[in-house]
């Protein structure tokens, strides 16, 4: 059995004020798309696909697009933890990591409800320090979704690593299951467009397409793996790129032996087999 995890980063403007530090009008302009036109299109297409899926929300995209972040709790789908402002917490204390974690979950319950209770995290910057995975596990977080240490088997992340250029020690496995992520399945490299700095994505959706859809046939030849896709409703949402999507949901779905989950229900899955044994653990080796 596969499993695809369709996530979207619903980065809106927090991703230029912070990640890009451009807070020009063009700039927030391309945030703005993605909650006013990009949300909206794929909130259908999942409707019209009849598939729930993951929407990492960073605590300020909450705060400033409120009815957004609630239409899509609204819809059946999973929001999860991205930060506060779409910042890196690599250079941060621990207690400076903890406040902006903490901070983070305040503001999104105050716009989803004080019901809402996260079950997974994903880096903004696809990047941890060696006290994320703690933090996460002292809050029962179920799983992050930030980590490349496999391809499409889930693992158990783990905490305290220690990294020097004399030795490597990975630190030791959690209760958090990381599903893991990748550049080549990130919509962001292949299609966005940045003149500060110069970075030329801009492939066409065929491209992509032909790409994702690759990637997807090998996953599944491996009998038990997770496809784990990520978006951006301001990148994906364009027109011909949304259509690019639905047809590459066409495809998986009609392989058989392919299931539709939220990155939780997956992540809950996996934790069966995963917490209490080293099944599945990623194979470090230390030196």
């Amino acid at each position: 059995m596969t499993t695809v995890c369709l996530t979207f980063d619903f980065d809106a403007v927090s991703l230029w004020i912070s990640t890009m530090r451009q807070t020009s009008a063009t700039p927030l302009s391309r945030g703005e798309y993605g909650a006013l036109v990009g949300l909206p299109r794929v909130l259908d297409l999942l409707k019209t696909k009849q598939v729930s899926a993951t929407f990492f929300v960073p605590a300020h995209t909450a705060g400033a697009f409120p009815s957004q972040a609630v239409a899509i709790q609204e819809a059946g789908h999973e929001i999860a933890l991205h930060g506060y402002c779409h910042e890196t917490p690599v250079g941060l204390s621990r207690d400076e990591e903890e406040r902006l974690l903490d901070r983070s979950i305040e503001k999104l319950r105050a716009v989803l409800g004080n019901e809402f209770s996260p079950q997974g995290y994903r880096s903004p910057a696809w990047d941890l320090t060696p006290d994320s995975i703690s933090l996460l596990e002292e809050r029962g977080i179920l799983y992050d979704s930030s980590m490349m240490a496999d391809d499409y088997r889930p693992y158990r992340a783990r905490k305290g690593y220690d990294a020097t250029e004399d030795h490597y020690q990975p630190g030791t496995p959690s209760n958090v299951i990381e599903i893991p992520v990748a550049w080549e399945l990130d919509d962001f490299p292949h299609f966005a467009f940045l003149n500060k700095p110069m970075y030329l994505g801009l492939r066409t959706p065929g491209e992509v397409f032909g790409l994702w859809k690759d990637e997807f046939d090998f996953c599944h030849s491996l009998g038990d793996g997770v496809f784990t896709l990520t978006m951006h409703p301001q990148v994906i949402g364009r027109g011909p790129r949304i259509e690019m999507l639905s047809r590459l949901i066409d495809h998986m779905r009609a392989t058989p032996g392919v299931v539709f989950r939220t990155v939780a229900e997956e992540a809950r899955k996996r934790s069966l087999s995963l917490i209490g044994s080293e099944a599945g653990l990623a194979n470090f080796s230390n030196p």
